[in-house]
């Protein structure tokens, strides 16, 4: 029970976050899709190295963060930013010319770990969300802050996380044969979840400010 419990909770609370489609699951999805499944697991082995640091961040600093919702708005805010920025990016790289094939491959196949985990670096929302978590359990007595607890609970989410993309990475590259939809306007589909996120922090930080 000591190690079921945090392992189960760390699991279903990545699982719950990670499942709806998002900028990392969807780019390893479309990473499966260009370059194959070697490189979409590296991409998503790069991208869950981050969830493990992030998670274990928000859960040492979940009670401090909690006393001080500041501290949460600031993180808000900075994600909020850093969202407009990746809808832009993505948006102008869809309406770019398309480079000559071989060469986008060539250059597509390199470094997919470290895009893992630059993407995952950039995602700023698993910490608030850790957090969140974390506290909700805490107050249902579901959740302690011992050393063995925590990182079990990392442990779980990691292993969620992984399996997440994973997933992803098998639903789409079975479509491989096939003429795909996110082949062909994936940059649309990661721009228009960035820009959705990016409304909806702006709006939850307007209305904090109105409140």
């Amino acid at each position: 029970m000591v190690f079921t419990l945090p392992l189960f909770l760390g699991f279903f609370a990545a699982a719950l976050g990670i499942t709806p489609p998002g900028l990392i699951n969807m780019t390893a999805a479309k990473v499966s899709i260009k370059d194959g499944r070697n490189e979409a697991i590296s991409f998503a082995i790069g991208a869950t190295v981050i969830v493990f640091f992030q998670t274990f961040l928000a859960l040492l600093f979940a009670e401090f963060i909690n006393s001080r919702p500041d501290v949460i708005n600031i993180l808000q805010e900075i994600g909020a930013v850093i969202f407009i920025a990746l809808t832009v990016y993505f948006l102008w790289s869809a309406k770019k010319p398309k480079r000559e094939k071989e060469e986008l491959k060539m250059r597509s196949k390199t470094n997919r770990f470290f895009l893992g985990m630059l993407l995952s670096v950039l995602n700023l929302f698993p910490i608030p969300y850790y957090v969140f978590i974390s506290i909700t359990l805490s107050s249902y007595g579901y959740f302690s802050f011992n050393k063995l607890f925590l990182f079990t609970f990392v442990s779980g989410a990691v292993i969620g996380s992984f399996l997440v993309f994973y997933l992803y990475i098998l639903f789409f590259k079975k479509k491989e044969g096939k003429p795909s939809f996110l082949m062909t306007n994936g940059n649309y589909i990661i721009g228009a979840i960035t820009g959705v996120v990016a409304l909806l922090t702006l709006f939850k930080i307007f209305k904090s400010y109105w409140a």
